[in-house]
């Protein structure tokens, strides 16, 4: 549902950074040496994130470094394309920016348009994680992703991706699946209830901390 909606949104702003790069040296300097700052700044910051699992516990503001840094990059790549030769700089940028539109791009993307926030549910006083919804439109099937994060307690403001714990509900009822830590050992237990016309149980899937 969220796919088409992030898809044209991001075709507007790929519109919006083409008509900057045509009226680019209409732009005022001073704003033009921002914007580039602004956009070398984004991607570096969203990179880093990416290298190290990191990240802000704003949801919000993560997404929103995500589209920040998209823009840039599209900026970055557009500006390249008024470069001589122009025959070899356009085709390239348009290139470069096909990749953009995605999937794996995308994705990080929507949750800008999906309303409410993931649910943050403790695990102990270091660990949470949150539920994430999903659905195949492909293959017509329906699930959650259990992210589980560590929360530094001298910076309670970042947080730290360890494991992705997925189930879906073909396998089992993953609206109900939690997760825990499992005592004296350094892995996660994630643990999705069966369905009623499925044998009484659970299951469960085990995944190291790191």
């Amino acid at each position: 549902m969220y796919i088409p909606t992030t898809t044209v949104a991001l075709l507007l702003l790929t519109v919006v950074m083409i008509l900057l790069r045509i009226f680019w040296l209409r732009v005022p300097r001073q704003l033009r040496s921002f914007l580039i700052r602004g956009a070398i700044t984004t991607i570096i910051l969203h990179a880093l994130f990416e290298v190290t699992k990191w990240s802000t516990m704003s949801g919000w503001l993560n997404v929103l470094i995500s589209w920040m840094a998209t823009a840039g990059y599209e900026l970055l790549v557009l500006l390249f394309s008024r470069q001589s030769p122009r025959w070899l700089t356009i085709p390239s940028a348009a290139i470069l920016l096909v990749p953009l539109f995605a999937s794996s791009i995308l994705l990080p993307l929507v949750p800008l348009f999906r309303p409410g926030s993931a649910q943050k549910i403790p695990i102990d006083n270091r660990f949470f994680y949150e539920v994430h919804p999903w659905e195949n439109a492909g293959g017509g099937n329906t699930g959650v992703d259990l992210v589980i994060y560590y929360r530094p307690p001298l910076a309670p403001f970042l947080r730290r991706k360890l494991q992705t714990i997925p189930f879906n509900n073909q396998e089992c009822n993953a609206s109900a699946a939690f997760a825990i830590t499992l005592p004296g050992t350094k892995n996660f237990l994630g643990r999705c209830p069966h369905w009623p016309s499925q044998s009484p149980g659970t299951f469960d899937k085990v995944l190291p901390l790191h």
